[in-house]
């Protein structure tokens, strides 16, 4: 394995961190700044928007946590001498994959099988 694909994971994990609290307090902002607004989502267009965004907001900080996740996943397998290694098949992902996804669990032939 890697060690520049070690510190990517590292690199990726501070990285993403730093933006979970940015769009956590991006989030909490915007909430406190509609809250005094007595826009009505159904029929204000400006409501509208601002429902738009907020759940744009809320997917993207999902989507981030769900990200860090995997990138967490991935270390917990490096402290335990697992990374990459094959969920299903217990060979050596390929190191090309693992350069293009360092998070993957699994080699191409298996992908599938994980769902």
């Amino acid at each position: 394995m890697s060690g520049d694909l070690v510190t990517r994971l590292r690199e990726e994990h501070a990285a993403l961190s730093a933006r979970i609290r940015q769009l956590t307090e991006d989030m909490s902002s915007f909430f406190e700044a509609s809250r005094d607004s007595n826009a009505d989502d159904e029929h204000d267009p400006e409501g509208q928007t601002i429902a738009f965004e907020r759940a744009q907001l809320s997917a993207v900080t999902d989507q981030a946590r769900r990200h860090l996740e995997e990138i967490e996943a991935a270390l917990q397998r490096v402290a335990q001498g697992t990374y990459g290694t094959c969920d299903v098949c217990q060979q050596p992902i390929d190191p090309l994959r693992l350069d293009a996804r360092p998070t993957a669990r699994a080699c191409v032939q298996h992908v599938a099988a994980r769902g």
